[in-house]
């Protein structure tokens, strides 16, 4: 829809409310409402005021005046709401230079779609990301000067098949929650209703499923799409999966390993570069790739290890990138093998559907940010000719130790996967799409507000290990 066109859905749906959205640094939605008699002909041009001093990553407050301005092409009814409200996603602007903000995530993924154009390598990036996430019933937790916990139950989980109350059975094995058909699967009715909001919402949805997990893991996969829409449908997947479970009494989490000794949550990213019509990953190269997709997948594994705070950017993130277990923390590609890095996909001999999958995103990152940086790496490896090396085509969690030595891995924490993106992030201030300033501003915050947080604080498994040291 354009300006005209919204105008006129609002009057003719009889909207009440307005709702504004945007992210933060670390990818959390924000939102501001107003009557719907604010937004008006000239609201699309002149934009709405905000203060973004206590916005996480954002301005200092002798700065923090900020403009945002709708996106026409987002626009949707919120289906939560009791009150009629027409949502849109909001550009970051400048009320001064009106130029884009700087630290604005949407801008960032737009110049990178931007920087992909004036390369003239392609005309279009898709991305196609798969968030897994959890189902609880109950979470509580805590943390003081002495004292700290954490607590998470499912009636699915597991753990629950001993219970003395009410007790059916039907629960998934720890690791062997894959498709099972209700009523192990307990959430086939919930996840049908947040299919069926999306859809009404816009999204593009090709199936839903529960995953590998106990206690309520599951997966719900959109369509590809470009890469700003991508993110945006992202963050908006995010909403529908949250709200849909809080209507029926549970929570959702995206965290990445909410429970210990079972699989976590990871956040498959399919990708793929076109021009016009024509597939630019598709070739006569191993698996069916061009020499392009390799240098793609070159660029990928190079830069993987600074990538990671990026794109796996929480502490939690580590508990799942850990050598041996369910994460392909190896540095390496492959057909079909999921314990690659990178897994070229081999479902379809199509050109249209040839494309790499890199496996170790979750869905903590700011998917804008998280697509971009993906793509600038690729597009590196393009630039560069960069040669992936050899395709690793067996169980790289059955090398020996002498095999393991050529292939590099994931870092094994924030605090190594920071040093990392200090050490090389030279590919993504490329074109300007991520600026010195702010890749300072997003380790800075991540050492203070994350990684030292969590460093200084005891473990409760630190007790277990060490009170009668």
């Amino acid at each position: 829809m354009d300006p005209k066109e919204v105008l006129e859905f609002v009057k003719k749906k009889e909207v009440h409310q307005v709702d504004l959205r945007f992210t933060d640094l670390p990818g959390l939605s924000q939102h501001v409402s107003y009557p719907i008699s604010q937004l008006t002909a000239s609201s699309f041009e002149e934009g709405f005021g905000i203060d973004g001093s206590s916005i996480r990553g954002w301005a200092a407050i002798h700065e923090s005046d900020m403009l945002l301005i709708p996106d026409t092409s987002t626009a949707f009814l919120d289906p939560f709401e009791p009150v009629r409200t027409l949502v849109m996603i909001s550009d970051v602007i400048d009320p001064i230079t009106r130029q884009h903000y700087a630290r604005d995530p949407r801008w960032i993924a737009r110049k990178a779609e931007l920087y992909l154009k004036n390369t003239g390598i392609a005309g279009t990036a898709y991305f196609g990301a798969e968030a897994e996430f959890f189902i609880f019933d109950n979470v509580r937790f805590d943390q003081n000067q002495h004292s700290g916990f954490y607590y998470v139950d499912a009636d699915e989980g597991r753990w629950n098949s001993g219970n003395p109350n009410r007790n059916l059975g039907y629960r998934p094995r720890y690791k062997e929650g894959y498709f099972p058909v209700p009523p192990t699967d307990h959430y086939q009715e919930l996840r049908a209703e947040m299919v069926e909001t999306m859809i009404r919402c816009g999204l593009n949805i090709e199936c839903h499923h529960h995953e590998v997990a106990t206690g309520g893991q599951c997966e719900i996969d959109q369509r590809f799409d470009t890469l700003v829409k991508s993110a945006d449908n992202m963050m908006l997947y995010k909403y529908i999966v949250r709200n849909t479970a809080n209507q029926y009494g549970k929570t959702v989490t995206f965290m990445p390993k909410p429970l210990y000794g079972d699989n976590g949550s990871g956040m498959h990213t399919h990708q793929s570069l076109w021009t016009d019509s024509k597939p630019l990953f598709a070739g006569d190269q191993y698996a069916g790739l061009s020499q392009l997709a390799l240098w793609y997948i070159g660029g990928l594994l190079k830069h993987a290890r600074a990538l990671s705070a990026i794109i796996a950017p929480t502490t939690n993130s580590y508990k799942r990138l850990v050598p041996g277990y369910e994460a392909p923390v190896n540095l390496a590609y492959s057909r079909r093998n999921r314990s690659a890095a990178v897994r070229i996909p081999m479902y379809s001999a199509s050109p249209k559907a040839k494309r790499i999958e890199f496996r170790p995103p979750d869905p903590s990152s700011n998917p804008y940010m998280a697509f971009a940086a993906m793509l600038m790496a690729g597009l590196d490896g393009i630039l560069n000719k960069i040669d992936p090396g050899d395709p690793l085509d067996k169980d790289i969690y059955d090398l020996s130790a002498e095999e393991m030595k050529n292939v590099s891995s994931m870092p094994a924490s924030l605090e190594e996967a920071l040093a990392c993106l200090e050490e090389d992030h030279a590919f993504l201030l490329k074109g300007d799409v991520f600026s010195e300033e702010l890749i300072e501003t997003f380790i800075t915050y991540k050492r203070r507000a994350e990684a030292d947080a969590i460093r200084l604080r005891p473990h409760p498994y630190e007790f277990a290990l060490y009170y009668d040291i």
